[in-house]
């Protein structure tokens, strides 16, 4: 395209003249615009449209000329880390602003223990557009089942809301990165808590299994800024998220979180008591506590549900109406003496009328008995002035009865309700007695690492949710926050719905077979509809792990030729007739030859895209291909 300017090139060397091509792009030369404006990829690539105008992106446009490399793991701060975020640089901004060296890439993340021992790769924003683009395009499933209490069923339709929004409780097995961008057609706006125990990269006290844990710490940030970045546009308006951690990464978390949400709908930090007698083997502080952080999508119109989660506190709402439960507390205002009486207050002191049907008004009528605030002799005021308690007559909050003497009181409904503090350290939110040995009560074993307490998932749903929202879990894991779905609305009656989404093989095992048995064992006429995402590279990887030797490896590289998709970068000829032979490569562990094939596929085919889920190389079921086709609405 730039061979078309006469100008950018050298008459005698008839090389591109770099120097000059900056020089005009800096002066918004016409005539090069109208040559970039003429073609439709580089229109798309490195200009912003701004209602009918499109505005030229310059200083993208020039780093992709000085570093038009084939190399996706270039970032666009290498030598510059921490100097600038964003367009400005750090000297000029007066927020908090976390910058590490790959924060303009993109992570697809290994989470299993053998992806701990690979290089990750990282797909950079403007050099591997295309690459992100195709990494990000909804991915065909297969697999399908409904788990009922009864057992394992097959899928016959799924189920829709009347705005067409699929009605059922999911679980999705795949990348969740890859998963995310597949919910996004069907899932966008429409979530309304997001709660996440994502791993929390510090290797872990022990591990039976595990995610991978052991993240590079820049490489870790990475990877949950590209999930929280496609994971907010899932939340509705009036949503919110809610991310547990430890103290090793609380602080970068916080502070990425802030530029993704916004720091003004950061709700607040809480610590909750996981195991009050601390962990072991601690050579300082003995850790008891972790982190829970939540935001709003929208803090102006985010609520939280006016429930009780102390059951204590809760029993004492002992009496019920229409609206719900409540107490009752007189009306006198006891609080401050000085404000107190006739002289002191006198838009506290009025009277209220109740008539022999025990009704309270303000206006006397026949027959009616005057009530006053006076206690004991001495004057009071009532609590609010008259057009308050006028309100509340209207809203049924007021009333009259006969105390333990027989005289008439006023009182006031106090309804059910209670202050969230930041601190939760009841007994229940212990993880051990109820995450680790309640699991292993529900599914007869413990193979699961340090699940948390279900009452601690319960009380945030309590919070945050009503009776018909949707919920979803992205590192779903032992599938506690599925649990405690049901748990609630078996409790209050709702039919909130939830997304769990999980990786590791091991994991959704144990997903299945817990939520399964709690269908059961519960008697919840309730079920769950389980899929994964088709595997292509991804089944190629499976079986390279699952090599017990050289020999199996060198049998198996003519298929993933023949069948997978090898990374250009291969020399498939070389590799096989030439480095797979030698001595060196020979005396390498057999994890090492695992990792070099592993590198060798294309990291862009793990999974089928849906849109060629027809192709019959992938030999995708007609039911799936029906199924999936059902889940983004193509029929």
């Amino acid at each position: 395209m730039l061979k078309k300017d006469e100008r950018l090139w050298g008459k005698e060397t008839k090389e591109l003249n770099q120097t000059l091509l900056k020089h005009l792009i800096d002066q918004l030369d016409e005539n090069l615009l109208a040559l970039f404006l003429a073609d439709k990829k580089i229109k798309e690539k490195f200009f912003a449209k701004i209602g009918d105008v499109f505005v030229l992106k310059q200083n993208d446009l020039k780093f992709f000329i000085d570093e038009n490399k084939l190399d996706n793991s270039y970032t666009r701060y290498q030598n510059k880390i921490g100097l600038r975020a964003g367009d400005k640089l750090l000297s000029e901004r007066d927020e908090v602003v976390l910058d590490w060296p790959f924060k303009d890439c993109v992570l697809e993340g290994g989470m299993t223990k053998e992806d701990q021992r690979r290089d990750e790769i990282f797909f950079n924003e403007i050099l591997a557009q295309d690459e992100i683009d195709r990494l990000y395009d909804p991915k065909a499933f297969t697999g399908w089942a409904r788990h009922t209490a009864k057992g394992k069923e097959k899928v016959k339709e799924l189920k829709r809301d009347k705005d067409g929004t699929i009605r059922e409780n999911l679980i999705i097995k795949g990348n969740n990165l890859l998963v995310l961008h597949s919910l996004k057609k069907q899932f966008a706006g429409k979530i309304k808590l997001i709660y996440i125990d994502p791993p929390y990269n510090t290797g872990g006290e022990a591990n039976i299994f595990s995610y991978n844990n052991n993240f590079n710490h820049s490489t870790w940030l990475t990877f949950i800024k590209n999930r929280l970045e496609i994971a907010k546009d899932l939340i509705r308006e009036d949503g919110f998220i809610a991310i547990t951690i430890d103290h090793a990464e609380l602080f970068y978390l916080g502070t990425m979180i802030d530029e993704i949400f916004d720091k003004k709908n950061r709700l607040g930090i809480i610590s909750i008591v996981i195991k009050p007698e601390g962990r072991q083997f601690s050579k300082f502080f003995s850790t008891s506590n972790e982190f829970m952080i939540v935001y709003a999508k929208n803090i102006a119109v985010a609520y939280f549900q006016n429930v009780i989660l102390d059951q204590k506190n809760k029993e004492k709402f002992d009496r019920f109406d229409e609206l719900g439960n409540y107490k009752v507390r007189r009306y006198l205002n006891y609080n401050n003496t000085e404000i107190s009486g006739r002289e002191n207050n006198p838009e506290g002191w009025y009277a209220f009328y109740v008539n022999e049907n025990m009704v309270v008004s303000l206006e006397k009528s026949p027959k009616s008995i005057e009530i006053w605030p006076v206690d004991k002799g001495i004057e009071k005021s009532w609590q609010t002035n008259r057009a308050t308690a006028q309100g509340r007559i209207d809203n049924n909050d007021i009333i009259c009865e006969k105390n333990n003497k027989g005289q008439l009181e006023i009182y006031l409904k106090v309804r059910e309700s209670q202050r969230y503090l930041t601190h939760w350290f009841d007994s229940k939110y212990n993880a051990t007695h109820h995450g680790t040995k309640l699991l292993e009560k529900i599914i007869d074993k413990n193979d699961f690492s340090y699940p948390k307490s279900l009452f601690s998932v319960l009380d945030t749903l309590k919070i945050m949710t009503d009776k018909n929202d949707l919920v979803l879990d992205f590192f779903a894991g032992s599938g506690t926050t599925g649990h405690a779905v049901l748990e609630l609305n078996k409790e209050d009656g709702g039919s909130r719905r939830v997304i769990l989404v999980e990786q590791l093989d091991d994991h959704i095992k144990i997903c299945n077979e817990r939520l399964q048995k709690v269908l059961s064992k519960e008697n919840i006429e309730d079920n769950f509809v389980y899929c994964e995402m088709a595997k292509l590279n991804e089944r190629a990887k499976e079986r390279i792990l699952a090599a017990k030797s050289l020999a199996e490896l060198e049998e198996l590289f003519d298929e993933l030729y023949e069948r997978y998709f090898l990374d250009y970068n291969v020399e498939v000829k070389n590799f096989r007739e030439k480095i797979i032979k030698e001595e060196e490569f020979k005396k390498l562990k057999l994890r090492e030859q695992k990792k070099l094939f592993v590198e060798m596929l294309d990291a862009n085919q793990m999974y089928v895209n849906f849109s060629e889920r027809g192709d019959q190389k992938f030999g995708l079921a007609k039911d799936d291909i029906a199924l999936s086709e059902e889940f983004y609405q193509t029929k």
